[in-house]
C-alpha cells in the first residue's frame, strides 16, 4: 500500500503539471505580450507621419513686375508693370504654381503655356524652393506687398514667347502698383 501512495503522489504531481490551469497562465502571459505588441504597432505610424508642405496660395497667379523707380521707398511706386513686355513685345510670362504643376503663360495669350509637372518643393521662411531635374527655382518674398524675387539655378530656362521676369506679385495686388497704359501703342 505504501507503493500505491507514492505512486499516487507521483501521479498527482504529473497531473498537476499538465493541468489546464497552468496552460491558462502561460496563455495569459502570451496574450498580454501580444496586446502590448499590437498597441505598439498601431501607435508607430502616427509618430512617423510626414507632413507634406503646401504651396502658398499667392503662387496661383503670379504676374511679372519690374523695378520702375529704384529710389522710391513706396513699394507700389518702386515696382510696376513693365511697359515693353506687356505692350510692345508682349513676351512676358506669368507664373502659376500649385502642389502639382508649375505653369508659365504668355501675358498676352493665355493659351500659350509651358507646364512642368515633375518637381518637389520646400518652404524655408520667406523662400520657396522648387526643384526639377534641370534647375532650381527660388521664390523669395522681398516685400509684404507682396513682391517676390525669382532666381533660377541650373540649366538656362528658354521659353518661346515667354520671357521670365525677376520680380512678381499676385494678380490680386497688381492694381496697387504703378501701371502704364498701353493705349493705342503702335510699335
Amino acid at each position: 500500500m505504501k507503493n500505491i501512495i507514492i505512486n499516487c503522489s507521483f501521479l498527482i504531481t504529473i497531473l498537476a503539471s499538465c493541468s489546464p490551469a497552468t496552460d491558462k497562465k502561460v496563455n495569459t502571459a502570451d496574450s498580454t505580450e501580444a496586446k502590448k505588441a499590437d498597441t505598439v504597432a498601431t501607435q508607430s505610424p502616427v509618430k512617423n507621419e510626414i507632413i507634406k508642405p503646401e504651396m502658398s496660395v499667392d503662387f496661383l497667379t503670379l504676374v511679372p513686375i519690374d523695378v520702375l523707380n529704384p529710389k522710391s521707398t513706396n513699394v507700389h511706386e518702386k515696382y510696376g508693370i513693365e511697359f515693353s513686355g506687356n505692350c510692345y513685345s508682349c513676351d512676358l510670362a506669368s507664373l502659376s504654381v500649385t502642389n502639382n504643376t508649375m505653369t508659365w503663360t504668355n501675358v498676352c495669350d493665355d493659351k500659350d503655356t509651358f507646364k512642368i509637372n515633375d518637381f518637389s518643393f520646400t518652404n524655408e521662411g520667406d523662400k520657396t524652393i522648387i526643384k526639377t531635374a534641370e534647375r532650381t527655382y527660388i521664390l523669395t518674398q522681398i516685400d509684404k506687398a507682396p513682391v517676390y524675387e525669382l532666381s533660377i539655378e541650373g540649366q538656362k530656362l528658354e521659353l518661346k514667347n515667354k520671357r521670365v521676369s525677376k520680380y512678381f506679385t499676385t494678380q490680386k495686388t497688381l492694381p496697387l502698383f504703378t501701371e502704364h497704359d498701353c493705349g493705342d501703342f503702335e510699335g
